[in-house]
């Protein structure tokens, strides 16, 4: 599994999956963390570079956007959701937990 920052894509077994901004963003803050929870307010202000108010949804439907196109590329439930605290990653690529 190869996060690349050049062009914002992600490779998973031979495969390049596209990612916006955002869904970036998210994924390279937990991949970062791989093993700990990442609160919602740290993502938040990774994504938007702000502590202004800003819609937590906002945040969900990112989430679920990226895990849609993670899913679709055989990486089932790699996004753990630590409710009322974060996200998280426990494993990457192959990683035993």
């Amino acid at each position: 599994m190869l996060l690349n920052t050049e062009d914002n894509t992600l490779t998973y077994n031979g495969q390049t999956i596209f990612l916006t901004k955002n869904e970036y963003q998210i994924l390279y803050c937990l991949m970062k963390n791989k093993g700990k929870t990442v609160s919602r307010e740290t993502l938040m202000k990774a994504l938007w570079k702000t502590e202004a108010f800003v819609d937590e949804n906002a945040l969900a439907v990112n989430v679920a956007r990226l895990r849609k196109k993670l899913e679709a590329n055989g990486l089932d439930d790699f996004i753990s959701t630590r409710f009322g605290v974060g996200y998280m990653i426990e494993t990457i690529g192959g990683d035993e937990p």
